[in-house]
């Protein structure tokens, strides 16, 4: 399994002929195989995104998952680079605001992280809610976009 660097942790990227299929940061080693053209393509378009110069991926996708999944990961995949939408707003623009949870757990099982932006579905209150790669990523992906950095509640020591 091809395992890449990035400015927020290694990243593994498996493929399914010639298409990525599973994208996740892991706590694995870079890997030292010589990569394949798709994941060498991933990499360089990884390396724009985290540079600041790309917005939109262009890359070849096999997606695995329920018809309700898949339909839940297109609209995310929908969501414009620097934007964000919450879970209510994304189940709404589905049709059925009471799925709110299914929403969730098919955001929570995402296999393709950051090309897919779950990143981008954060809580109706604006606060910063579960990401399969950890929130500190989260909220770095987002302010690589755009978002300001949430800010932290003060606690006071007495």
């Amino acid at each position: 399994m091809p395992i890449i660097p990035s400015p927020l942790g290694n990243i593994l990227i498996n493929t399914q002929e010639e298409m990525i299929s599973e994208l996740r940061f892991t706590e694995e080693s870079v890997s030292p195989e010589v990569l394949e053209a798709v994941v060498l393509k991933a990499q360089e378009q990884l390396e724009e995104y985290f540079s600041g110069k790309r917005k939109v991926f262009n890359l070849p996708l096999a997606i695995s998952g329920t018809a309700f999944q898949q339909r839940v990961w297109t609209a995310v995949n929908t969501i414009p680079f620097g934007e964000t939408t919450s879970y209510l707003k994304l189940s709404q623009t589905l049709g059925n605001p009471a799925a709110i949870r299914a929403v969730g757990a098919a955001i929570g099982a995402n296999p393709i992280l950051v090309i897919i932006p779950c990143h981008r579905i954060i809580g109706t209150n604006g606060q910063l809610t579960g990401y399969a790669g950890g929130l500190g990523r989260k909220e770095k992906l987002l302010e690589l976009e755009g978002r300001p950095r949430q800010a932290k509640q003060a606690s006071l020591d007495f």
